[in-house]
């Protein structure tokens, strides 16, 4: 007998599992797919390479008590992620930089801009896009524009599926624009990978006598839902549910489907070094994928003569698609519906709500780590 169910083995599922498991809770993960981890799965190729089956994932944070917390379950290594865009035939550092202007403008029209940056922006390291748009200075709007031309607006209609002006701005300010040379594509204090690898760290989270994992199991299928006594059941019993994939799912689109973006990924092993200039790069001009992973240097790996690299193809998530749900669409309209999902599962008394899917938010992994632990001081 148990006393918990977890609805998902990713990573906010797998902590709260974890967290239960240690205070004398046994503690049963449903998980739909062949595997643990959600999409931090990785693994090695037959190249030797170890890749990651949905795309890539860094591990930053500015937070000491979730840096702590992911040392208690693996080693790491530092890694400062460094991306690149190719626009116009060029490559250039993501976030763009005072490289990008060296880059793409004479040394005149880049003096012109950089001075511009200073006056109109002062003693600040970087700002949003959205900010130099909006810019009364004539010559950040003209920089801003040719930014926003060439990569923020191609880029996001390839990624979501929509228009700029209907994606919620919180998107475009996810990448800066930085007014230094300094090329790193975060800042946060801790960058790191795991030594072995995600799939190895979420094992040992797991690793623990009161936790049993299910595979190929849909959680929405073993749950049954009694509306009017408003609790989840598991085998006839009302016992305490941790529910993190997609609220739609599991109330069988009520209010209809929650707009996701999934991703296609068409995988190749070349004969060569090394294919691109950084781990990650982002294509914002090229026809259909939005950027390509070479995974040997994503951390370095010492495997000569061969490398594997996954093109990323975005496509909509629907009832007639085969896919899997990454990345929520945050619009106004879509927020809504997850509003009125969001008011169905809180009638439910003994279910609780945890991870990107089931909180429909674009969650980092320290984020989601933070989440799952401050789910973790009220229950059990």
């Amino acid at each position: 007998m148990f006393d918990y169910i977890v609805a998902g083995c990713g990573l906010s599922g797998s902590i709260i599992a974890r967290d239960l498991a240690q205070k004398n809770k046994k503690v049963l993960i449903l998980e739909k797919r062949d595997h643990i981890g959600g999409n931090l799965y990785d693994y090695k190729d037959d190249s030797g390479i170890l890749v990651q089956k949905y795309g890539p994932h860094i591990f930053h944070t500015n937070d000491v008590h979730v840096w702590e917390y992911v040392n208690r379950f693996a080693g790491w290594h530092d890694f400062n992620m460094r991306c690149m865009v190719y626009m116009q035939g060029k490559f250039t550092p993501s976030p763009f930089n005072n490289q990008t202007i060296d880059d793409y403008f004479t040394a005149e029209e880049a003096k012109e801009i950089k001075e511009n940056l200073r006056i109109a922006y002062k003693d600040c390291e970087k700002v949003t896009i959205v900010d130099m748009l909006n810019s009364r200075n004539p010559v950040v709007k003209k920089y801003a524009d040719f930014l926003f031309e060439h990569d923020y607006c191609l880029y996001t209609a390839k990624q979501w599926g929509i228009r700029p002006d209907e994606i919620d701005v919180s998107v475009l300010n996810r990448v800066p624009v930085l007014f230094s040379y300094q090329n790193r594509y975060f800042d946060d204090k801790f960058q790191a990978m795991p030594e072995k690898g995600y799939t190895s760290f979420i094992s040992n989270i797991l690793n623990h006598k009161n936790i049993v994992t299910e595979l190929n199991v849909n959680a929405a299928d073993r749950l049954k839902l009694d509306e009017e006594r408003r609790v989840v059941l598991y085998q006839g019993k009302a016992l305490p549910v941790i529910w993190t994939g997609a609220l739609d799912e599991l109330f069988h689109y009520c209010y209809g489907r929650l707009p996701y973006r999934s991703l296609r990924f068409v995988w190749k092993t070349l004969e060569q070094d090394s294919y691109q200039k950084a781990p990650v790069v982002a294509y914002p001009e090229a026809e259909g994928y939005t950027r390509i992973t070479e995974y040997k240097k994503l951390p370095v790996q010492n495997i000569y003569g061969k490398t594997t690299i996954a093109v990323e193809y975005p496509l909509p998530v629907n009832e007639n698609a085969d896919a899997e749900p990454y990345y929520p669409v945050p619009t106004k309209n879509s927020q809504s519906i997850y509003e009125k999902y969001r008011a169905k599962a809180d009638m439910y008394k003994n279910m609780k709500l945890c991870g990107r899917l089931a909180e429909y938010r674009y969650y980092d992994m320290d984020q989601i780590i933070d989440s799952a632990l401050q789910l973790c001081h009220t229950i059990g």
